[in-house]
């Protein structure tokens, strides 16, 4: 694969999953279309590893423009919140909303397509950004607000492999929404997104924080996957795009608050 057609790849995946002024291509006809994931998954983690650097570059500058590390980790967070346009943080809403509140599973997923935040899911989104401010909060203080952007990096590169991994290995719950819309990574796509990941993983983490940390950042989210996974497949029968979103949310938590747990940091 050229050089041109990976960074057309990741220019649509950072379309798909991103509100970023991106250029449009000569032959893009349909730019804002839902893309091919057998196209573009190995090219979803390429995008991840993108937002969680921009959103740790924002921190590293707040820090360096003398911010306390509190409010630069709110920053950063904020940043990549704005840079999707909460996208990941609506499916996690609207998934505690219908795992939470349904009665069975056709309730849910009525739940799910509601867009109205419910008990359940304004509690995920509360928690959901302490526990990232808090950790990123933490590991600038462990580590240093550069090793924290590859940190970042990582983070996106590998939660959103789980949630690329989670179409694949759950069939839809429904016959319409966003996931059905831009199809299912099928096997090629499933191991060329996690391989992406796992090599996003280990250039980022190794030379920083070493071995160990390396293994957290790939633990962590097939952890998660294996979980949610499950609980998802008992409570609706499947995927939707939401619960995908929900993934890479509790994935990157569960890398962020691993790398603090089991991570050297000297």
């Amino acid at each position: 694969m050229t050089n041109h057609a990976i960074l057309q790849d990741l220019l649509v995946a950072l379309r798909f999953y991103t509100r970023l002024p991106l250029p449009v291509l000569p032959q893009e006809t349909e730019p804002h279309a839902a893309p091919s994931l057998k196209r573009i998954a190995y090219a979803v983690p390429l995008a991840g590893a993108v937002i969680g650097g921009l959103g740790g570059l924002v921190l590293a500058l707040a820090i360096l423009f003398h911010l306390p590390v509190l409010p630069a980790s709110i920053l950063a967070v904020t940043a990549m919140v704005l840079m999707t346009g909460a996208f990941h943080e609506d499916g996690l809403a609207d998934t505690a909303d219908g795992f939470g509140g349904g009665r069975d599973r056709a309730h849910r997923l009525e739940i799910m397509r509601d867009s109205r935040i419910g008990t359940f899911g304004g509690a995920a989104l509360v928690l959901s950004l302490l526990l990232r401010v808090s950790a990123i909060d933490a590991l600038v203080l462990a580590a240093d607000p550069w090793r924290t952007i590859a940190i970042l990096a990582a983070a996106g590169a590998a939660s959103r492999a789980a949630g690329i991994a989670l179409l694949e290995i759950l069939d839809p719950a429904r016959a319409d929404g966003a996931s059905t819309a831009a199809g299912r990574p099928g096997p090629e796509g499933f191991v060329a997104a996690s391989l992406s990941a796992a090599i996003l993983v280990a250039l980022l983490l190794v030379p920083t924080l070493g071995i160990r940390a390396a293994a957290v950042g790939l633990v962590a989210p097939v952890l998660c996957l294996f979980v949610i996974s499950r609980l998802s497949n008992a409570k609706i029968g499947g995927q939707t795009g939401d619960v995908a979103g929900a993934t890479q949310q509790v994935a990157e938590i569960a890398i962020l608050l691993g790398l603090l747990m089991f991570a050297s940091f000297r």
